[in-house]
């Protein structure tokens, strides 16, 4: 085999091999910054595992169905102008006690699965649901 034809062997194999790389970098490129940062949705429940979140505004609880694992701790702020609770429907399961305005409470989930109906004992008509995994 003659030296020039040795040398546009390599030649074309090397121009493959660049080809190929920057394939692939353009894919990998174009995937990772073409990607939007994931936040989490806005929604009417909270899923977590250590624990959740419950907002009282305008006489509502934020999430009004609230999702957690047995055991988790669950913070419930009132950022209304009148005192709240969270009190659970039955078995007194958790209760927060009585929320001043602008103040947090925290309770256990229980340490059963099920669905746990709850309420404000002021304000009867505010209900939700703890949903313990």
């Amino acid at each position: 085999m003659s030296l020039t034809r040795s040398r546009r062997i390599r030649n074309r194999t090397r121009g493959a091999a660049v080809g190929a790389a920057c394939a692939l970098l353009a894919i990998v490129g174009a995937t990772s910054t073409s990607a939007a940062p994931l936040s989490p949705p806005a929604s009417t429940s909270t899923v977590t595992i250590e624990g959740a979140e419950v907002r009282i505004q305008g006489f509502k609880f934020l999430p009004s169905e609230v999702k957690v694992r047995a055991g988790a701790t669950v913070t419930v702020m009132n950022e209304d102008s009148a005192p709240h609770t969270l009190t659970a429907t039955e078995d007194y399961a958790f209760d927060t006690s009585t929320i001043e305005s602008g103040a947090s409470a925290t309770f256990t989930a229980p340490s059963k699965p099920g669905s746990y109906p709850f309420f404000c004992s002021f304000h009867p008509q505010m209900k939700g649901t703890l949903i313990v995994s």
